[in-house]
C-alpha cells in the first residue's frame, strides 16, 4: 500500500483536485468564478452599464469628445478560508498496515473523502457569500479574529418590507412598484426574482392571484409554473426558489444549520451577471508555483495540502483559499423583505 505520504504528496492532491469537479453551487450562475493574482481588489459600486450614445453631427464639424465615466469604488482583501482534519496516530498505523485488500482500499477512500469534504467546505463558505451578498446587498463577516463589512451599494431606495402573509396584500402591485422603481432609476427591466418556497408558496396561495388565474376555479392547486406563465403576460420577473443549507460547526463540536439564501429575501434582478466569485493567491501556491514540476495553471482555486507534527504524531489535511465576491450591479436590484 501507499503510504499516506506518498497518497497525499502535493502531485497527487493536485493531479486529484484537477480531475474531480464538485458540483456547481447555484449562486455560482449569478456570480461566476474567475482567478486574480490580486490580494486587495477594487469593488465597483452601482456601475449602471446602460449604452452611451454618440450623437450625430454636421459634415466638417469636430468629431465629439467622449468622457470615460467616473466609477466610485472602495477596496476590498480577499477572505482567506481555511479547514484542515486531522489523523491521528492510530488512523496512521491502520492506513500504514491494512490486513487484506479491502481493508486498502477502504483507507484509500478514506483519505480522498477528507479531501472532498475539505475542499467542499470552503466551496460552501463562499456560497455562503454569494447568498448573503444576493439577499442583502452585503456581508457581514466576524469570524476567527476576522471583521469585515462590505455595504455593495444597494440603494436605500431599492430596500423595502412587504406585508404578504395577513391582510389583503396587493402582491402583483408591491412587484409592479419594484419593476418601475429599478427600470426608472437604472433603465435596467428586471426579469428574475430570487426566494425561498415559503414565500412562493404564499403567491401561490393569495387569492387575488388565483382569481386572477384561475377566475370561478380559483380553489384549483396552483404551481409554481402557472404563476411564472401568468407574471409573463404582465410583463413581470420569473420567480425561482434556493432553499439549500449548509452547517456551521462550533468549538464546542456542535453544527448550526443556516441557509444561503434568506427565507425571507424577494430579489429583483435582470438578466446576466450580478458580479464575479474571485479567486485569489494563498501562501501555500505561492509555496507550490516554486515546485519545477508544477505547472501554474494546474492549480485550482481550492488548494489542498498534507502536513505532519510530531508529538502527537499525526497527519493533517488542509483546504485553503482566499476569495470574495463582487457585486457591481447592485444597483440594478430590488431586494424586498416579505413578512
Amino acid at each position: 500500500m501507499p503510504s499516506v505520504q506518498e497518497l497525499l504528496s502535493y502531485r497527487e492532491l493536485i493531479d486529484y483536485t484537477k480531475v474531480r469537479e464538485p458540483q456547481k453551487k447555484k449562486l455560482e450562475e449569478l456570480f461566476p468564478v474567475r482567478k486574480t493574482e490580486a490580494l486587495e481588489v477594487k469593488m465597483i459600486r452601482g456601475a449602471n452599464n446602460l449604452p452611451v450614445s454618440a450623437s450625430i453631427h454636421a459634415f466638417d464639424t469636430e468629431t465629439e469628445i467622449d468622457q470615460r465615466e467616473k466609477a466610485s469604488y472602495d477596496l476590498a482583501e480577499l477572505a482567506l478560508i481555511k479547514r484542515k482534519r486531522k489523523l491521528s496516530e492510530k488512523e496512521i498505523i491502520q492506513l500504514e498496515q491494512p490486513r487484506n485488500d479491502a481493508e486498502e482500499k477502504e483507507a484509500i477512500q478514506r483519505i480522498y473523502n477528507d479531501v472532498d469534504a475539505l475542499q467542499d467546505s470552503v466551496l460552501t463558505r463562499v456560497e455562503a457569500m454569494r447568498g448573503e451578498a444576493m439577499s442583502s446587498g452585503k456581508l457581514v463577516i466576524n469570524e476567527n479574529g476576522y471583521k469585515a463589512t462590505i455595504d455593495y451599494g444597494v440603494p436605500n431606495a431599492h430596500k423595502k418590507e412587504f406585508t404578504w402573509s395577513s391582510g389583503t396584500p396587493d402582491i402583483l402591485g408591491n412587484m409592479d412598484e419594484c419593476v418601475d422603481k429599478i427600470v426608472s432609476d437604472t433603465g435596467f427591466t428586471p426579469t428574475r426574482v430570487l426566494t425561498s418556497k415559503k414565500i412562493l408558496n404564499v403567491m401561490l396561495k393569495d387569492e387575488t392571484i388565483r382569481k386572477a388565474i384561475f377566475g370561478v376555479n380559483s380553489d384549483k392547486l396552483l404551481s409554481r409554473k402557472e404563476l411564472n406563465a401568468f407574471l409573463q403576460t404582465l410583463d413581470l420577473p420569473q420567480i425561482a426558489t434556493y432553499d439549500a443549507k449548509y452547517r456551521t460547526l462550533s468549538l464546542d463540536g456542535k453544527h448550526t444549520a443556516k441557509r444561503y439564501f434568506a427565507e425571507d429575501a424577494f430579489a429583483f434582478m435582470p438578466d446576466g451577471d450580478m458580479g464575479e466569485t474571485l479567486f485569489g493567491l494563498t501562501a501555500e501556491e505561492l509555496e507550490l508555483r516554486k515546485k519545477s514540476d508544477v505547472d501554474i495553471t494546474e492549480i485550482g482555486n481550492v488548494i489542498l495540502e498534507h502536513y505532519a507534527t510530531n508529538d502527537p504524531v499525526a497527519k493533517w489535511i488542509k483546504a485553503v483559499a482566499t476569495a470574495l465576491v463582487t457585486f457591481p450591479c447592485a444597483d440594478q436590484v430590488f431586494l424586498g423583505k416579505i413578512k
